[in-house]
């Protein structure tokens, strides 16, 4: 594409857009308001993945030791179970720490663990999964190992977490894909309008040889600048809604527990896939608006 080509189609593009002012006003506007609501439940499902992974990670299997073990026969079973498909990692945990972790967290009043010896507490192991999908049949097997008198799963927890998991998935991929034709229509439409108004021209500038590139190159940066302009706005307002949302939770006493994960992390991937979005949607759009008209 020759320099001059490029200036022309560009300035015919700026053009277009001010043509109809107010019909691009509301494109960008309404392309905005869908990237937003599509960038908040990405993020709120990609924090809600953050959250409900970080509960996976504290979700493990108790596996208690035989009492007519030792400390050390005890340990010596902890190749066994490192051995067994799906075990990420595994902690010894020994009757004393048991005792204390025990008072810790359960027993308020000091006083009460006076009575509490170690020895009322079993040796065991405390094992992280690699997959929470199989936690069944890896539950099983660490049970059939000599010396393993118990085991504990969590396993409707697990299944708990799963499916919330896969929900927001589903939920968050059918709200953007739909987001995303809605954003679609529009573009399409309001650059309709720009080549309703212009198609004897572009009839016209057919008959006189003119290629069908070169009649569709302005409207298609018509749509590019629409939905670029649209990106960059609809990032900055994402990252204020974002920061102001994070600052509330943090302050609140009952949703502390939540991590929320900085926008420093996220800002790169969210102003990338925003652009990629926009662009897509007007380039997209342009093409679909403009297609009809070329037939003469």
């Amino acid at each position: 594409m020759k320099k001059h080509d490029f200036q022309y189609f560009f300035h015919e593009g700026i053009s277009n857009m001010f043509s109809h002012g107010f019909m691009s006003f509301a494109t960008v506007g309404i392309t905005i308001a869908c990237l937003l609501i599509m960038g908040t439940f990405s993020l709120v499902s990609l924090n809600a993945n953050a959250n409900l992974q970080s509960l996976q990670d504290q979700s493990v299997i108790l596996a208690f030791v035989d009492e007519s073990y030792t400390e050390a026969e005890a340990k010596a079973l902890q190749p066994q179970i490192e051995r067994i498909s799906n075990v990420a990692s595994v902690d010894f945990i020994g009757k004393e720490e048991a005792m204390e972790t025990y008072v810790d967290e359960y027993l308020e009043d000091e006083s009460l663990a006076e009575d509490i010896t170690p020895e009322i507490f079993r040796d065991r192991f405390s094992i992280h999964l690699e997959e929470l999908e199989s936690m069944t049949e890896t539950a099983d097997a660490i049970g059939q190992i000599e010396g393993i008198a118990k085991v504990r799963a969590d396993e409707d927890l697990s299944k708990g977490f799963l499916t919330v998991s896969q929900i927001a998935a589903v939920v968050c991929i059918t709200l953007i894909v739909v987001l995303l034709v809605v954003s679609l229509f529009i573009m399409s439409n309001t650059i309709k309008l720009t080549t309703f108004d212009r198609k004897d021209e572009i009839a016209i500038m057919k008959m006189v040889g003119a290629t069908d590139g070169f009649i569709r190159w302005p409207f298609v940066y018509e749509g590019l600048l629409l939905g670029c302009f649209s990106a960059v706005i609809a990032f900055f307002l994402q990252w204020g809604l974002y920061v102001g949302i994070s600052a509330g939770i943090g302050a609140s006493d009952t949703l502390q527990l939540l991590d929320i994960l900085p926008f420093t992390e996220l800002w790169a991937p969210v102003l990338g896939i925003f652009v990629l979005v926009g662009l897509l949607v007007g380039i997209v759009g342009s093409l679909m608006a403009i297609r009809k008209f070329l037939r003469v």
